[in-house]
């Protein structure tokens, strides 16, 4: 099994969240002939974010290692903008183009590679499991967490989990994901009295106060950070009033914020912050105004304290690509923010300078080179259970 070829495959699949278009199927079948016993869990029915599923599981002893992975692409643009193809998976001068082939297709092909290698070769003393889902660069209703429910009822127990997410800022073997970030949404609107801009004294303008309020929740640092995480961070990322003239005053006013947190926070407790920072200036404000806030939570911040599993990765690396690799909570939110409630978790992929991009590309030898790496990690992983 080449892996080159499998990514190529796989990238020849246009599947923008939540459509496979043929990739599972593809995985399926190389699973299959190795052995897996495979489970396809479409979840949805007719709703339009709908999603595929694909969980399979080689041996049915010993501890259960999982990889864990998307194969749903972010939608590629404009194609004129793009060397070759978006979905060709062409090879240009070392480097294979295509959407997915970093976020995530070349790591799925790596370890599916990988495993192949490692059942033909050795007697693993441990079982072997893939979650793939169509939907994790989409709202994730049914991808993960739905097969996670669904392993649950069934009594299916991961003892350990990698995810292949892209995790290295510029070279292969420069960071391995221990934790992440949790991510907030909050939604604010402020609602007033419409008017004209030459009689304010008839309106009351909300839009003031609503700056007021972002003012307040953005200018002070939330906390200083942690050993492993970043100071959490606000950014304002909408303001609208959907006012089309110049001289009326708007009856209402919304803004978005989306925070990042570190383990100092919970989604909860900054749901509350953001109330009680609304309680306090709604009080300098004008009574009439009529003030709404929503809190969504995308993900709570987590880190995976399982020193053995870091270091085995961590030696994996080192004896592939010569380097120390650091231990971050960096980036953005993963699917291991839900598979962190059932095992540990840890992530490690390609580079992700070129994710989401205008012509994405992976180097082919860092393909060859990730395989190799998940092929140590399989090795040292059964050292590491047996002993």
């Amino acid at each position: 099994m080449d892996v080159v070829n499998l990514t190529q495959k796989l990238i020849q699949c246009p599947s923008v969240t939540p459509n496979d278009a043929g990739c599972l199927d593809i995985l399926q079948a190389q699973l299959e002939s190795l052995g897996f016993l495979c489970f396809r869990l479409p979840f949805g029915e007719k709703d339009p974010r709908a999603a595929d599923n694909l969980y399979a599981r080689w041996g049915n002893y010993g501890q259960n290692l999982c990889f864990a992975g998307h194969t749903d692409v972010v939608p590629p643009g404009d194609s004129k903008d793009w060397i070759v193809p978006p979905f060709s998976g062409k090879i240009r001068e070392g480097f294979l183009y295509g959407r997915g082939a970093v976020d995530m297709k070349g790591a799925i092909a790596a370890f599916v590679t990988a495993v192949s290698d490692f059942i033909q070769n050795n007697s693993p003393t441990y079982s072997i499991s893939f979650l793939l889902t169509s939907d994790e660069e989409g709202p994730a209703t049914f991808g993960t967490p739905k097969v996670i429910e669904w392993l649950q009822q069934r009594g299916e127990k991961i003892d350990a989990c990698l995810v292949g997410e892209p995790t290295n800022p510029q070279s292969l073997g420069e960071m391995i994901k221990i934790g992440r970030r949790g991510s907030l949404n909050i939604k604010i609107q402020v609602k007033g009295q419409a008017g004209h801009v030459a009689y304010p004294h008839f309106a009351v303008n909300p839009i003031p106060p609503l700056l007021d309020y972002l003012q307040g929740v953005s200018c002070d640092p939330l906390d200083q950070g942690t050993e492993h995480f970043d100071p959490s961070n606000v950014e304002i990322t909408s303001i609208d009033v959907g006012n089309p003239v110049t001289n009326v005053i708007p009856d209402r006013a919304r803004a978005a914020l989306n925070v990042r947190f570190n383990s100092l926070h919970s989604g909860e407790s900054l749901i509350h912050f953001f109330q009680k920072k609304m309680e306090e200036v709604k009080k300098k404000h004008p009574p009439s105004l009529v003030w709404e806030l929503e809190g969504v939570i995308s993900g709570q911040s987590f880190i995976t304290h399982h020193q053995e599993l870091w270091d085995t990765l961590v030696e994996s690396v080192q004896k592939i690509t010569g380097k120390t690799p650091e231990l971050s909570t960096s980036g953005g939110t993963s699917d291991a923010r839900f598979i962190k409630d059932i095992c540990p978790v840890i992530e490690f992929g390609l580079v992700n300078q070129q994710a989401h991009q205008t012509n994405e590309h992976v180097s082919v030898q860092d393909l060859y080179n990730l395989t190799e790496i998940y092929k140590e990690f399989l090795k040292a992983y059964g050292n590491l259970r047996a002993g």
